[in-house]
């Protein structure tokens, strides 16, 4: 499978990147492990390198299956994880309440503040069992809260040896600016919402 550079970096992603938010089980009506794991390791055999995760998925359960499955597979495949959306804690921004699959109701709030970022940060290296996330993305901007300090807490994280590479997933055109402000040539890719029913991007991210 063909390579795309990403940005600046050095990371060089397959066009088509596993995501692993169904992996989690909740708000997808629950995964058998076992065959999300071997979804996750025919995606590598057939050429794809990169899967993205996040903490929320499944309340920490995707980045734990995404680790399990790289056992023994790292090299090579990059994983790109977020920060921000905590369900364990009540700081922050409610964002909204999530049902697991047992059906029990779980409040996410939208927290980044930098001891949080960093805390996530250990938790996603511990769950995913990596000495390095390459690519680690702010999930959501915090309503009320500038986005430098998340930002500046980031460039440390990368400056620690913790993480190789900035994202930012749901920022508007004004936050990526002041994130690349700080973040320079280290901020290299933006997820936002986009697919043939929902083009509004186009008018001004892109």
């Amino acid at each position: 499978m063909d390579k795309r550079r990403l940005g600046r970096s050095d990371l060089h992603l397959s066009p088509v990147t596993l995501g692993a938010w169904a992996i989690g089980g909740s708000m997808w009506g629950g995964q058998e492990e076992a065959d999300a794991v071997a979804a996750i390791q025919a995606s590598l055999d057939a050429g794809v390198n990169c899967i993205d995760t996040a903490p929320v998925y499944g309340m920490g359960r995707s980045e734990e299956i995404v680790g399990r499955a790289l056992r023994g597979r790292r090299d090579g495949v990059i994983v790109a994880t977020k920060c921000g959306l905590a369900w364990d804690s009540p700081a922050g921004t409610h964002k909204f309440t999530m049902t697991d699959v047992d059906g029990s109701q779980h409040p996410i709030h939208n927290d980044l503040r930098p001891e949080r970022i960093r805390q996530e940060c250990e938790d996603s290296l511990r769950r995913l069992g990596v000495d390095v996330i390459d690519l680690y993305q702010v999930h959501w901007p915090e309503p009320g809260r500038p986005v430098d300090e998340a930002v500046r807490e980031l460039v440390q994280l990368r400056s620690a040896g913790k993480i190789r590479w900035i994202g930012v997933s749901n920022f508007s055109p004004a936050q990526l600016d002041s994130a690349r402000a700080i973040a320079g040539d280290a901020l290299v890719s933006t997820q936002p919402l986009y697919n043939v029913l929902d083009r509004g991007i186009e008018s001004d991210v892109l």
